[in-house]
């Protein structure tokens, strides 16, 4: 006989005289998601062998055939029925046929020079030298899922993280929060004393309808314990998940795993506990014994060097012995900061959010040359390329929405053991499509070639970064007075220049306007487009999912996957460090809070021409961005809340 679901009895949870060991504040705290209620519901959707499938619903293959995703020689992606013939991504195509004469080997679609379009080709494995592969099939397919997974949650009580192309983190809490008080509506009346400290009354079921989720063994006294408001939470968490994935299955195909905890680790680690097609619930009662089965290495961000670090001074990567080990031992070895977090880690305690602004950084196509190339017209061929690539993932981006622009395109070139960078800004009152990206791209590919000493190239790289929102139905006050600047014809995509050709373009400087608003702005250091810093964004430590991640960096050498995600980004500590008001000083984070600062001191110039008032810069220095402390005054994106800072008065034009 079924198990109740929690609130399908006929009993109330007040009528059992026992108190919870949770209180009202941990259950009004799961209505804000915070952190810090141990009554927090997150969850980890992790697609299974996702390349795999991509290529299985493309192709019509049914579910028990094997197959493989093959990327030259090599595999990054192999679905479960091949894995029963010991096929894994270590195995080259030969080697996986030998083993299973029927798998079916797609190979990954590819750009090919000369192209405008990335396709599926029956000889691409053969043309490592023309070919480049592209993931764009994978991540049209992801964006489906993600939106999908979006619109199987209330909007106003969402919380959805992108992860990776093929997983996302989904904090449920305030969902839960919601459907416990429908169920429970006990729950809504403020504790009878008043104080939020006091405890909640126990629930009334004695036992959970689990379905078919993996539970955690746990002992027999464990087990026998009633169930607490977290497992209840749990349970609901679960219930949504379930509909999520089955909506994905139903309407796209996909199979998805999935882990329910109420943390981040430990729901990532549910998520690959049972695959494929099936979920697993991780209860606050079962997180010691379910860690205790794993190595330390396969937790998040334990899985490069610093996690060899923890093996090799500890001699062990077991997580059970690692927490037999004293705090202070800890902090001798790894210092007081990595110390905590490892020993946190090891019980399970993790208060990272959820994260459903995760946006890319950057975007980046590049290519290992094998060989060499040596001519500047194959270069100019792969930069049309390079150009296509991007210009796609900006379009997923929304730029034709002008959502969000780069800002910066930098161009890298290895010869030699040795790496060129060149970059420039991207012009924000122009149309960018694939052409404007082309002529940039080619632009820097002419500075470098005219330094000379550059071929063989072994490699070529482009990339776009330094992401900032659209204009929203407001431009900078410069708009409306700056003369669009004259365009020089633009040579033949397909010409290279000379030397001397090169040599002249680069001694011409750009007109510059002298009626222009611009000459009222402070100017930014010559520096500021020197050679990129180029950082890591996302742990290249941490675990990888089921599917192929490695191909991250593919064997051609290509970002291939990460670029999507906004692993490489651009740090330019000068550029920030002049992101001040020379008039005020008043300091920004960004170049759209500094632009309106500086338009509110164009138009308060003009509005005191006429008016003898003292200037904005006898005022105390602050900004629409930045409001003084205490002020409690919010702040959207550096233009600030309704009200008007003192000294400040509308501008009305027309």
């Amino acid at each position: 006989m079924p198990s109740p679901s929690p609130g399908s009895g006929a009993s109330s949870p007040l009528r059992d005289a026992r108190r919870s060991r949770f209180t009202y504040r941990q259950l009004a705290q799961l209505a804000t998601y915070s952190t810090a209620t141990p009554l927090r519901v997150v969850a980890h959707i992790d697609l299974d062998a996702f390349y795999a499938q991509c290529e299985m619903i493309r192709l019509g293959v049914p579910e028990d055939k094997p197959l493989a995703v093959q990327q030259w020689q090599g595999l990054i992606a192999v679905n479960y029925p091949a894995r029963k013939w010991e096929i894994g991504r270590h195995c080259n195509i030969t080697e996986a046929k030998k083993l299973c004469p029927e798998l079916i080997a797609q190979h990954v679609a590819t750009w090919r020079e000369g192209d405008d379009k990335w396709a599926y080709r029956d000889d691409a494995a053969a043309n490592i030298a023309t070919d480049k592969v592209s993931l764009d099939p994978y991540r049209l397919q992801s964006r489906k899922i993600l939106a999908l997974v979006k619109d199987s949650l209330p909007k106003d009580l969402q919380k959805v993280e992108k992860a990776s192309i093929d997983e996302v983190f989904l904090d449920l809490s305030a969902q839960v929060h919601s459907e416990l008080l429908r169920r429970f509506p006990e729950l809504s009346s403020p504790p009878p004393s008043g104080d939020v400290a006091e405890s909640l009354p126990f629930p009334s079921a004695a036992a959970l309808d689990w379905r078919n989720d993996n539970l955690v063994v746990l002992d027999e006294d464990q087990e026998t314990l009633d169930p607490d408001w977290d497992d209840v939470v749990i349970l609901l968490g679960s219930e949504i998940v379930r509909g999520v994935r089955a909506e994905i299955r139903e309407k796209l195909g996909y199979t998805c795993s999935a882990g329910i905890a109420n943390n981040k680790l430990v729901s990532k680690l549910g998520s690959a506990f049972k695959k494929p097609n099936a979920q697993t619930v991780v209860r606050s009662r079962a997180v010691l014994p379910f860690l205790t089965g794993i190595k330390v290495t396969k937790m998040r961000n334990l899985g490069g060097k610093l996690g060899d670090q923890v093996v090799s001074t500890f001699g062990t990567e077991s997580v059970k012995e690692l927490r037999d080990i004293p705090l202070d031992q800890i902090k001798a070895k790894l210092g007081d900061e990595t110390a905590v977090w490892l020993y946190n880690t090891i019980r399970g305690i993790d208060l990272s959010e959820v994260n459903s602004r995760t946006q890319i950084k950057s975007m980046l196509s590049a290519k290992s040359f094998r060989p060499s190339i040596k001519t500047p017209e194959q270069g100019i061929k792969w930069l049309r390329i390079f150009a296509g690539d991007i210009y796609s993932r900006l379009v997923e981006e929304g730029i034709l929405e002008h959502k969000r622009w780069p800002r910066t395109i930098n161009l890298h070139h290895r010869h030699a053991g040795q790496t060129r960078s060149k970059s420039s800004s991207i012009p924000s009152g122009k149309p960018l499509d694939e052409q404007a990206l082309f002529a940039l791209a080619k632009e820097l590919f002419y500075q470098i070639i005219a330094e000379g000493d550059v071929w063989p190239c072994a490699n070529l790289s482009l990339s776009v970064s330094g992401f900032e929102e659209g204009v929203k139905g407001n431009m900078g006050i410069g708009a409306f007075f700056k003369k669009r600047e004259e365009t020089p014809p633009r040579r033949s995509i397909d010409t290279v220049p000379n030397e001397s050709s090169i040599m002249e373009q680069q001694s011409k400087k750009p007109r510059v306007d002298k009626s222009s608003i611009q000459q009222f702005f402070h100017k930014r250091p010559a520096g500021d487009q020197g050679p990129l810093q180029v950082k890591e964004h996302l742990d290249a430590n941490q675990p990888q999912p089921d599917d192929a991640k490695f191909s991250w960096l593919d064997q051609e050498g290509n970002d291939a996957d990460k670029s999507s995600h906004g692993v490489i980004g651009l740090e330019d500590s000068a550029h920030l460090a002049s992101l001040s008001c020379p008039r005020c000083k008043a300091r920004f984070g960004d170049e759209i809070s500094l632009q309106s600062h500086q338009d509110w001191h164009f138009a308060k110039d003009i509005q005191d021409s006429e008016r003898v008032k003292p200037t904005f810069a006898d005022q105390p220095a602050t900004s629409r961005g930045h409001p003084p402390k205490g002020s409690g005054q919010a702040s959207k994106r550096g233009r600030g809340g309704s009200k008007l800072e003192q000294g400040q008065s509308k501008l009305t034009f027309g």
